[in-house]
C-alpha cells in the first residue's frame, strides 16, 4: 500500500438524546475522522473516544492530539519518500511503538483497512468470514425516574426493538428493572451497571440478589474493572450471567477474565480493545473457553458503526448487543443511516467497510481539519 496524504477531521455531533450512566452523562459525541489517500484509492477510520474520560481514561481531545502529533507521523515516517506502508497489517503494527491509546489506533487500523479492501474489491465482512446478513439490534436506556425509563422502553418496543438495555447505579436499579419486566414482559432486557456496585456494601449485594430474581438475559459490569476476583465469586452466586465489558479492554485483559472464570460472557467493543484485529482475537479466545459474547456500542457514528455491525456478525456473539440504528443517536449520521427491520440492522457489504462518508454532513460538523504527506 502506498500512502499519498492523511487527513485528520475533527467532528461535533450531538446525540438525538442524552444518556444517563453511572459514570457520568453523553450530551454531545466529538467524532474524529482519519482519511489516507493511497495510490489504490482512499480509507476511513473513526475514532471512537468519548468526549470526557469518564468511561476510560482515552477520551477525544487526547485521541486528537496523539494522532496528530504521534500515530500519523510513525505510521509516514515508515513510509519514506515513497509512501509505500506494506499491507495494512504490517503498516498498523508500527503503531505498537506508542503505547496504550487504543481508540486512537483503532481509527488508524480502520483506515488502514478500508482503503486495504476497496482496493481489493472485497467487504470487511467478506474478509471476516461473515455469513449472516443481519445482527439483532439492541436499544440502551439511560438512567431516570421510572417513569421516564418506561416511556423510554416503550417507545424503543414501538420502533422495533426487542432487545433492551438499562443502564442502572446504586439507588437505580431494582424499581425500574422490575417495572420494565412488568411493562414489557417479552423483552429481552440487560441490566449495566459500569461497575458502579461493590460486593462489600450490604445494600449493593442486597440489590444485586434481587437483580438475579428478574430474570434477565445478562448484568454487564457489575463490579469494578479490576475486580476479576470479585467478579468471579459473583458470577458463581448469580443465576443471571455476568458479563464484562470495562474489564475488557484488551486481548490480554480478556485472557486474564477467562483464566480467572470471571464472567459468563464478555462484551467486545472493538474501538476500545484496539482495533478490529484486536475484536477479532477476544471472539476467538471466547469462543474457544465457550464463553458467551456480545457486541457493545460506544455511541459510534455510522463508519465505526459499520465496522462494529460486521464484527458482531460473526458466528458466537449470542447475547443481547446494544448496537441500535444511527436514528437513535445522530440525525443525520455521517453516513447513509443504518436502519432498523424487524428488530435487525443489515451488515454492510459494500467494499470497505461497507458504507461512504457523507460530504454533506460531515463538512456541516467539521471543527477543523489538518493533512499530512509522507516526508
Amino acid at each position: 500500500m502506498r500512502i499519498l496524504a492523511v487527513e485528520l477531521r475533527r467532528l461535533e455531533l450531538e446525540l438525538v438524546t442524552p444518556l444517563v450512566t453511572a459514570t457520568g452523562t453523553h450530551r454531545r459525541r466529538p467524532v474524529i475522522l482519519v482519511h489516507l489517500e493511497t495510490e489504490g484509492g482512499g480509507g476511513d477510520g473513526e475514532c471512537d473516544a468519548l468526549a470526557e474520560p469518564n468511561y476510560t481514561t482515552e477520551y477525544a481531545d487526547a485521541a486528537e492530539a496523539v494522532l496528530a502529533a504521534q500515530l500519523i507521523p510513525l505510521l509516514l515516517a515508515g513510509a519514506g519518500r515513497a509512501g509505500e506502508v506494506g499491507t495494512a497489517e504490517e503498516a498498523f503494527g508500527r503503531l505498537a511503538a506508542v503505547p496504550g491509546n487504543p481508540m486512537a489506533k483503532a481509527a488508524v487500523e480502520m483506515a488502514l483497512l478500508d482503503a486495504e479492501l476497496r482496493a481489493s474489491g472485497r467487504s470487511l465482512a467478506a474478509s471476516l468470514g461473515v455469513a449472516r446478513s443481519s445482527i439483532p439490534a439492541g436499544a440502551t436506556v439511560g438512567i431516570g425516574s421510572v417513569a421516564g425509563v418506561i416511556d423510554a422502553a416503550r417507545a424503543a418496543a414501538a420502533c422495533g426493538y426487542r432487545r433492551l438495555k438499562l443502564k442502572i447505579a446504586p439507588g437505580h436499579d431494582v424499581g425500574p428493572l422490575a417495572a420494565l419486566r412488568r411493562e414489557l414482559p417479552d423483552m429481552i432486557l440487560v441490566a449495566d451497571a459500569n461497575g458502579s456496585y461493590d460486593l462489600a456494601d450490604p445494600d449493593d449485594r442486597a440489590a444485586l440478589r434481587a437483580i438475579d430474581e428478574l430474570g434477565l438475559a445478562a448484568i454487564e459490569q457489575p463490579l469494578g474493572a479490576g475486580d476479576l476476583a470479585g467478579s468471579a465469586r459473583l458470577a458463581g452466586e448469580l443465576a443471571t450471567p455476568v458479563v464484562l465489558d470495562e474489564s475488557i479492554d484488551s486481548p490480554a485483559a480478556a485472557e486474564a477474565a477467562l483464566a480467572a472464570r470471571a464472567c459468563a460472557g464478555v462484551s467486545v467493543k472493538p474501538a476500545r480493545l484496539g482495533g478490529i484485529g484486536a475484536a477479532v482475537r477476544v471472539h476467538d479466545a471466547c469462543v474457544a473457553a465457550g464463553v458467551h459474547l456480545s457486541i457493545g456500542g460506544m455511541l459510534e457514528a455510522g463508519l465505526a458503526r459499520a465496522a462494529t455491525i460486521a464484527v458482531g456478525a460473526l458466528h458466537g456473539f449470542d447475547l443481547p448487543g446494544d448496537i441500535g440504528a444511527s436514528d437513535r443517536y445522530f440525525r443525520p449520521d455521517v453516513t447513509a443511516p443504518h436502519v432498523l427491520v424487524e428488530g435487525e440492522l443489515a451488515v454492510p457489504a459494500g467494499m470497505g467497510l461497507g458504507v461512504e462518508l457523507d460530504p454533506g454532513v460531515v463538512g456541516a460538523a467539521s471543527a477543523r481539519c489538518r493533512a499530512f504527506r509522507p516526508s
